[in-house]
């Protein structure tokens, strides 16, 4: 682990931010919240796996077969330690986030009705990948789903959520950090309230897993998924802890090959943990690159990932926060943030404003609803945001280009 995170060398390790040019300008990549770059070290990883070793995993006996398998159930592993989960077997791997809470919704909804529970509880705050299943799984099995309101700032209502949580919520479904505002929810307190009334923490982690040190057993999170390509990993990878308890009571909701022992015109009986919630052919070698992705995350220390990009948003924030014209999103009072800097330009549609600094400044940035209409329209933000996010490799410099770029465009166009 590094005392101090250098951007600078660990830009070295990704060759497309060396080398790609935006209109004639050096790339600077502040899209991280949507997908990060990927480093040397995991792509030689996936090449690797496809040269060396690659077969399909399970029952196979051949060689091939057997270091495939090696590898992804290693990758179970090596997500666990970097999860503080207890047991390897609460870690299923899927595609991302959210297949993972696809998988989750309709079994654990399933599971909750078996136990008298009535209600689920959903924040305004989620990404639809956190909210669809819910609101698609929920009433297949008689269960309500409600919503835990947020304020004009994005700040999640905590009054509101604990007076919600009664015996018939069976869980209670909340992001960790916001892929609009980048502010990060107290997961102690929440899971505190729903212990209290024997309701599960189910968490979207797609935005802290690759941003923040977890410990799942210390936050009481009873589920939390995650995406690989959120945190330099290949793309099509990721999925979700579960508590181990509770998935041995769940019933598998896609099912198929690889998640079963037996099958027969009058019964199946399914898998161990965790392969009952793994059908099909996983992302054999993209597990390869997830699990060096996990490794590098872990030799910089993710107390140090996290002051990273607090600095270049608190960098950002100062600056950008005398100019005229430009309205910055960042909750005041917020629990902890992340390294998104969400804004507007006054009088500028926020497509408008990401294509101006695309074209102009050779700036990534993503703009719209970042598939959280719900969120904005919340906050009164019916055209949406845009979202500049910062990760590991990003500097203070490409802080400022943003500042100075985005000066630029409010002095110009900007309406009072």
């Amino acid at each position: 682990m590094f005392s101090v995170l250098d951007p600078y060398k660990v830009r070295e390790d990704f060759p497309l931010l060396q080398t790609t040019l935006v209109k004639g300008r050096r790339l600077v990549y502040l899209d991280n919240a949507a997908t990060t770059q990927k480093p040397v070290q995991v792509i030689e990883a996936v090449r690797k796996a496809y040269y060396t070793s690659y077969a399909n995993v399970h029952r196979g006996h051949h060689e091939l077969s057997q270091k495939s398998s090696e590898v992804y159930e290693e990758a179970h592993e090596v997500i666990a330690r970097f999860l503080g989960a207890r047991d390897w077997r609460e870690i299923i791997l899927a595609f991302n986030t959210t297949t993972a809470m696809n998988y989750i919704a309709p079994s654990l909804a399933e599971y909750l009705a078996r136990r008298g529970k009535k209600r689920i509880i959903i924040t305004m705050m989620e990404h639809h990948g956190s909210m669809l299943p819910w609101r698609r799984a929920a009433p297949l099995f008689g269960l309500r789903v409600d919503y835990a309101p947020v304020n004009g700032e994005g700040l999640l209502d905590l009054g509101a959520l604990e007076a919600m949580i009664d015996d018939d919520v069976g869980a209670v479904v909340v992001t960790h950090a916001s892929n609009v505002t980048g502010v990060v929810n107290d997961l102690r307190r929440i899971s505190g309230w729903a212990h209290q009334h024997d309701a599960l923490l189910v968490v979207d982690g797609a935005q802290s897993v690759p941003h923040l040190p977890i410990n799942v057993a210390d936050l009481g999170v009873d589920f939390m998924t995650f995406s690989g390509h959120k945190m330099m990993a290949p793309d099509g990878t990721g999925g979700f802890y579960g508590r181990l308890d509770v998935l041995e009571e769940m019933t598998p909701w896609v099912v198929g090959g690889g998640a079963i022992k037996e099958v027969t015109l009058e019964e199946v009986v399914y898998a161990d943990l965790p392969w009952r919630f793994e059908p099909g052919t996983p992302n054999i070698t993209g597990a390869a690159g997830l699990i060096e992705a996990v490794e590098y995350l872990r030799r910089l220390g993710m107390d140090q990932v996290h002051s990273h990009e607090k600095r270049l948003v608190t960098h950002v924030a100062r600056y950008l926060g005398e100019v005229e014209g430009v309205d910055s999103y960042l909750p005041r009072g917020a629990f902890d943030l992340t390294g998104i800097f969400p804004f507007n330009i006054r009088g500028l549609n926020p497509h408008i404003v990401g294509q101006l600094l695309n074209d102009q400044y050779g700036i990534a940035v993503r703009t719209g609803l970042h598939c959280a209409h719900v969120y904005h329209h919340a906050m009164g933000l019916e055209e949406g945001t845009v979202r500049a996010s910062f990760y590991i490799y990003n500097t203070v410099e490409e802080a400022a280009l943003l500042v100075d770029a985005v000066g630029e465009i409010a002095r110009k166009y900007a309406s009072a």
